[in-house]
């Protein structure tokens, strides 16, 4: 990477991102080989599992806060949620921990076959064992197990497209050979989750790719073309639909939709309001009663806001932007290309989530219907999300 100079005369000179993000490129990187030695754990290591364990433990809490009324409610008792929620989280920790121990570039060799597998098990919501929630059919159910497959195509993404942009970092300007591949890649996952009405999850994906993509080395202006071709898609697709339209719209008029289409946001904001600096104490708070439909799942940063307060929301908002922080540190000095890309590719996937389900909660983004990582209620979330931050780990552990 580039350093901060001095010119002739004596005055610090900063290097422009473009001229940061070349040297990184040219930058010398180890082989692949040499990267699977052991190595003493930097602080960021230690930083990103701290705010991934805390994350997990809070949105523990929060769940059991969240999901105790609506539990009891549905005739359960009230920690129904709270135990499913806490088995995923058991089941996550182990795959975390497997991700943590198996040599990341072993994924690679399986990129394709993943990739396939995955966008098949996205077929599943369209036949009889899929069930829709909330408008999206993105989800399925055997026996009593729910789980959500388009959670899955965000990992298998990142994969492919490490695998094949870091095996052809000489041809990265040839169209046909790299970025193709990568664009039908893409299309590919980004079309399945807007066929389950998840235009959320294809947000996200197009994040996760236009970024790896960049963090590579693609040109500049393919990037930029295949992203205003996605606006307008997006755009298109929403107004297919006058309900689209309503949803995506209700944000630039909160007060004036509250009765229908703002409902949700509107209760969310009256209910952070109510948690004012402090916050109303763990438990207490009242957007839970049935005030904010989803407070467990979707919404679960309004409880946190209104029982923690401003301070608790803050800290919670701190903690995914040092997140982000680390996760770009270890992209930036990971031991080999391929983990470079694949820790830029997990940061910007749990940072866009983030923002997205954050900034539909306070009113200043369209609601979506993403999860806030590490912490909602949902178990096919919080199991893949675990195990890309266990994958995160395997790679910042070896920084140099």
């Amino acid at each position: 990477m580039t350093a901060v100079n001095l010119d002739d005369s004596g005055a610090f000179v900063i290097p422009s991102l473009t001229a940061r993000r070349e040297a990184a490129l040219a930058g010398r990187r180890v082989n692949p080989a040499q990267s699977e030695g052991k190595t003493e754990p930097h602080m960021v290591f230690f930083g990103i599992m701290l705010i991934v364990g805390v994350f997990v433990a809070l949105g523990l809490v929060m769940v059991l806060s969240a999901s105790s009324i609506i539990s009891v409610n549905n005739g359960g008792s009230a920690f129904t949620m709270f135990r499913k929620q806490l088995l995923w989280a058991a089941v996550g920790v182990v795959a975390a921990f497997g991700m943590y121990r198996m040599p990341y570039h072993s994924w690679q060799k399986l990129n394709k076959p993943i990739l396939f597998v995955v966008l098949g098990l996205n077929m599943l919501p369209f036949t009889p064992l899929g069930i829709s929630v909330n408008g999206a059919r993105a989800w399925v159910e055997i026996g009593f197990v729910r789980f959500q497959p388009s959670e899955l195509l965000k990992f298998a993404l990142i994969i492919y497209l490490t695998n094949n942009l870091g095996r052809r970092q000489r041809e990265l300007t040839n169209f046909v050979r790299t970025f193709r591949p990568a664009l039908f890649a893409w299309i590919g996952a980004a079309g399945v989750a807007m066929m389950q009405k998840d235009l959320g999850a294809a947000v996200v994906l197009s994040g996760i790719a236009f970024t790896v993509l960049y963090m590579a080395g693609s040109p500049t202006k393919w990037i930029l073309a295949s992203a205003f071709f996605a606006s307008l898609a997006g755009i298109g697709y929403i107004l297919t639909s006058a309900s689209r339209i309503s949803r995506w719209t209700a944000f630039l008029d909160i007060e004036a939709n509250r009765e229908h289409s703002g409902y949700q946001v509107w209760q969310s904001m009256l209910s952070i309001s109510n948690g004012g600096i402090l916050g109303t104490g763990p438990g207490a708070g009242t957007s839970k009663w049935g005030y904010v439909p989803l407070a467990h799942s979707d919404f679960i940063f309004t409880v946190i806001a209104e029982e923690f307060g401003f301070i608790g929301s803050t800290i919670v908002i701190g903690g995914f932007f040092t997140l982000a922080f680390f996760g770009f540190v270890v992209a930036m000095r990971a031991p080999d290309y391929s983990g470079a890309l694949l820790a830029a590719g997990i940061t910007v996937w749990f940072s866009v989530q983030a923002m997205i389900n954050i900034g539909g909660v306070v009113g200043a983004m369209p609601v979506t219907g993403l999860t806030l990582p590490l912490i909602s209620y949902g178990g096919s979330s919080l199991l893949i999300t675990l195990s890309a931050a266990g994958l995160l780990l395997n790679i910042a552990r070896k920084i140099q």
